[in-house]
Parts: structure tokens; sequence; C-alpha cells
């Protein structure tokens, strides 16, 4: 007899089936979290981290412009004696002149005389002593034609010797340029991704940030400091520096306000040892032109013996540079965006510091 009976529903196969659906909602629920994390935005900088990156990129590029400065100066110096090289063949090249006139006259005569035209041949001849030991010529020269041969080989050779230095000079004056135009490039890139980075940031951070970077000086009467050239006023140093060290302060504290641009000696601009170059040739003392040649002018001293007007310098490559003023303070051109200032001496990592005068 046939069974009225429902079929059951497989438990097994409902059971899987809504097991399906449940993994692929999850999956689904899953792939919707990692595509949200992936498109979220990254967190910005505190401000605090702002300033730490600005602060790093700003002493890159002062070793750039630190080795940009030494590039500029061995670049001037060689074009310097290359033009002196070039105008010594100038001059050789007239007297060589002057000699073959001398020589073309003493030709002329022999021709005139019947002579052998032997003058001549040597004139032109590629290797004048191979001539003149092939044809005893020399036994058949008044004493005032043989003098004039011989200067005139003098020349040839002096000549010869000249233009190879000028050469080599010229050689050398193109790869200073090329090293120049590099360092120059990554002086440029280090102060663009600062800048970069600073224009991430709103009016209100920047104003957080330029407060933030802002010196706080210790004021007291053994130097005079807050005075500055936007004040309209030119500050007037009143420490215990005498001589050439006090006018070396004076001047670096006159130019106050003045931008920092890489590269620059002044008067309208400097950079951190173009300041530090420019106060001492004004106090009357000649020191080198980047950190690292001043950084081996003067006598060394540590930072417990520091004297208003030595040279103090920072960070472990001496990439940076101020002058001592006293009360715990510096004067100097810190970095592009900023002018010369008076500033802590904490302000930065002290490396070295040497006393000029």
């Amino acid at each position: 007899m046939a069974s009225h009976r429902k079929p059951r529903t497989p438990i097994l196969a409902s059971t899987g089936a809504r097991a399906a659906v449940g993994i692929t909602t999850a999956a689904l629920a899953s792939v919707t979290l990692l595509s949200e994390t992936a498109n979220a935005a990254p967190a910005k900088p505190s401000i605090s981290e702002v300033k730490k990156q600005v602060d790093t990129l700003n002493q890159q590029a002062e070793v750039a412009t630190q080795q940009y400065d030494q590039a500029k100066e061995k670049t001037a110096a060689q074009r310097t004696k290359t033009n002196q090289l070039l105008a010594q063949v100038a001059d050789k090249t007239e007297q060589m002149n002057e000699s073959r006139r001398v020589l073309g006259q003493f030709a002329a005569e022999q021709y005139r005389t019947g002579g052998l035209g032997s003058t001549t041949q040597l004139l032109f001849s590629d290797d004048p002593q191979s001539f003149l030991s092939q044809n005893h010529l020399l036994d058949r020269l008044t004493a005032t034609q043989e003098q004039a041969l011989k200067t005139f080989k003098i020349q040839q050779e002096q000549a010869s010797v000249q233009r190879a230095q000028a050469t080599a000079s010229l050689k050398q004056l193109t790869s200073s340029q090329s090293t120049l135009a590099t360092q120059k490039k990554n002086v440029q890139t280090k102060l663009a991704a600062a800048q970069k980075l600073l224009n991430t940031l709103t009016a209100a951070q920047k104003a957080k940030l330029a407060a933030l970077q802002r010196p706080k000086t210790t004021t007291s009467s053994s130097s005079s400091s807050s005075s500055s050239s936007s004040s309209g006023t030119t500050p007037t140093y009143t420490g215990s520096a005498t001589g050439r060290a006090a006018a070396a302060i004076q001047f670096a504290l006159a130019q106050q306000g003045k931008p920092y641009v890489f590269g620059a000696t002044g008067p309208s601009s400097y950079d951190c040892s173009g300041l530090t170059q420019a106060a001492y040739k004004a106090a009357g003392v000649s020191i080198g032109r980047t950190t690292w040649d001043q950084a081996k002018d003067g006598t060394a001293v540590s930072e417990a013996d520091l004297r208003p007007g030595d040279l103090v310098f920072f960070y472990s490559g001496l990439s940076h540079v101020g002058i001592y003023i006293g009360n715990g303070n510096i004067v100097h051109a810190p970095h592009t965006g900023a002018s010369v200032e008076v500033a802590p001496l904490s302000w930065m990592p002290f490396a070295t510091a040497r006393r000029i005068v």
C-alpha cells in the first residue's frame, strides 16, 4: 500500500545552501571593508611632524648649499687660471709672429744675395732641429741669425706647452661648471620638497609652524640682538667682544632681516657661510668661503669656552655656521624662507667652534 507521507527535505542540502549564503555575505562584507580601508585617505602628519620633516630637508639643503658654494669657488678659480693661460698663449703667439717677421727678413736677404734659401726652408719646416742637424746650417749663419732661430725654437716649445696647459684648464673648467650645475640642482630639489610639504598646510597650520620655528633668544645686557634691519634701526653691539671680533658681530647683527639665499655672499642676501665670511671681511679678516673651509680657520675651542666672535658649527657634517654673540645666542643666516636672525645656540646640534681672532 502506497504511503501518503510527504518526502522530507534533506537536512544537509538545506544547511549547505544557508551556509553558502552566509559565507558569500561574509566574503562580500570583507571585500567591502578592505576596499574602504584601501580607499581611506592617509592620515595627515601633525604640525610637529611637518616641522621635523621640513627641518631635515632644510638641513639637507644646507649640505647641498655648501657643496654648491665649494663648486662655485672652484669654478671661479679655474676660470681665472684658464684666462691667465690663454693670455700667456696670446702673448707667446705675438712673440712668435715677431720672430717669424725677423726670420722672414733674413730669408728675403738670402734670396736677394743668391743664398740657398735654407732659412726659408727652416722657417717652414715641421721639425726645425732635424733640418738644422741635417743641413749643418748653423755653421753658415751669422750670430744674429743663429740667435733669432734659437729664440724662435724656444718660443715654439713654450707655446706648445702653454697651449696644452690651456686646453687641460679649459677641460677642468667645463668639469667644474658641470659639477656646479649638479650641486645647484641638488639644492633646488631639497628646497622644492620642503616647499611642497609646506603647501599642504592650511594658513592656520602655517602660522602654528612659524611659531614653532621662531627662536626664543635669551636677552641680556651682554649683547644687542633685539634690534633688526626690519625695524629701521641699526643694532649696536654692546657686549664683551672687542676689536675685530666686535666688528664682525656688529656687521652680522646689522644684516638682520636680509633673506637667506643659497650661494649668496651679500650685500642684500646671504647663505650661512656667506654671512660669516662677509662679517669677518668687514672686520679686516679673510676666512674661507664654505663651512668646511671656515672650520679649518683660526683655532679650535670647546662649547664651554666660547667667546663672542667665535664661529660655531652645527650638525655632524659641519653644514651650518653662525657667529656666537654671547649669552647663549648666535647670529646666523638660517635657511631658505628665513632671514638673518639671532637664535639660541641650543637651537641646533653643536659640532665644533673656531676662534678667528
